[in-house]
């Protein structure tokens, strides 16, 4: 894998990954429709990296002749573009559908039709298995457990599309599995877990471990829905690329694939009790917040099985859950000027 068209990379995860491929000596071209906030700032990030990146303004959902002239300049196309939020999702369900489910399906046609035929990783979303009702979960110590899934849930949890978005990011992630079986095309999808690090523009409905770090940092309000034990599995970005690498490089072994990717379940936090602690720490102050009930489909715990792709690839975490706040609480300290008014 020589040259890699990552689109939405001027995002949080997609900015990350252009800087992780250039570093590597890989010729990186991003596409991105620049319309959410700070993807500018990132893009003048990656520019200082290297100015020779090759931009390309454009929109997965209108702008299919330009989506098929970078697909043939390339092996491998990293698709990151997305709608990421629930809420937004619930309130503009069309708008949801065209970039998730529709955008997905233009750059899928752009690789059948193209001569090179590269690869794709497409990132899907843990909310492919809805809200996990069914699974039994109990409270032990302040946090919640899985009773019957003590390393996390795996690929092969029953598929349930719950809500807009995970109707749209499940209808995605099922093309780009089936046109690898039908097409023959090197696909693999990554449903992932909760991706955190620098250059994440977190806001209340998306990306709240970065959002809890700028609200605190700023001294804005912060709410906490439900009890604040819930669970999540937390991955550092620049772990997570290091896993798109590896799939890349041994799409022999991998295509047709699909990989649950997170922290594992070496890697969880509480949404508050275990995060304020390192919050505080990091910050050096006091941190307050409001609570308020629990939100539609909000699950109590979400830890992702990850064993399967160190298995395969050997792959797994290598940074830390404290040692990724501590990161991330710095940069943000270090770039306050960034969120002002965003």
């Amino acid at each position: 894998m020589k040259n890699i068209l990552i689109i939405g990379g001027a995002g949080f995860i997609g900015s990350n990954a252009a800087a992780y491929f250039l570093k590597k000596g890989k010729t990186v071209t991003i596409l991105d429709n620049f319309a959410r906030n700070g993807t500018r700032d990132n893009l003048a990030w990656l520019k200082s990296i290297n100015p020779k990146l090759k931009v390309v303004e454009a929109d997965v959902r209108y702008d299919q002749k330009i989506l098929s002239r970078e697909v043939e300049k390339v092996d491998a196309v990293l698709h990151l573009a997305a709608q990421v939020a629930v809420t937004t999702s619930v309130n503009d369900p069309r708008e949801d559908f065209d970039i998730n489910a529709q955008g997905t399906f233009n750059v899928l046609e752009a690789i059948r039709n193209s001569k090179l035929k590269p690869a794709i990783i497409y990132t899907s979303t843990n909310k492919v298995y809805g809200g996990m009702e069914e699974v039994k979960v109990k409270k032990d110590k302040g946090r919640y457990i899985y009773v019957d899934f003590p390393k996390g849930i795996s690929e092969e949890f029953p598929l349930d599309f719950h809500s807009p978005y995970g109707c749209s990011k499940g209808c995605a992630d099922q093309y780009v599995r089936d046109y690898a079986r039908i097409y023959g095309l090197k696909t693999v999808v990554f449903r992932q877990s909760c991706v955190y690090g620098p250059r994440q523009f977190g806001v209340e409905d998306q990306g709240w471990v970065a959002w809890f770090i700028i609200a605190s940092a700023l001294g804005k309000p912060i709410t906490i829905y439900g009890d604040g034990k819930q669970v999540r599995d937390l991955l550092y970005v620049e772990d997570l690329a290091k896993a798109y690498e590896l799939a890349f490089n041994n799409m022999h072994k991998v295509s047709g694939q699909v990989f649950n990717i997170g922290g594992g379940h070496k890697n969880t936090m509480s949404v508050w009790d275990e995060f304020k602690p390192l919050l505080e720490e990091n910050l050096k102050q006091k941190v307050n917040v409001a609570f308020s009930d629990w939100r539609p489909g909000d699950q109590k715990i979400y830890v992702s099985d990850i064993r399967k792709i160190k298995r395969m690839l050997g792959w797994e975490p290598k940074v830390s859950v404290a040692q990724g706040i501590s990161k991330l609480c710095k940069w943000v300290v270090e770039n306050k000027k960034l969120f002002v008014d965003k």
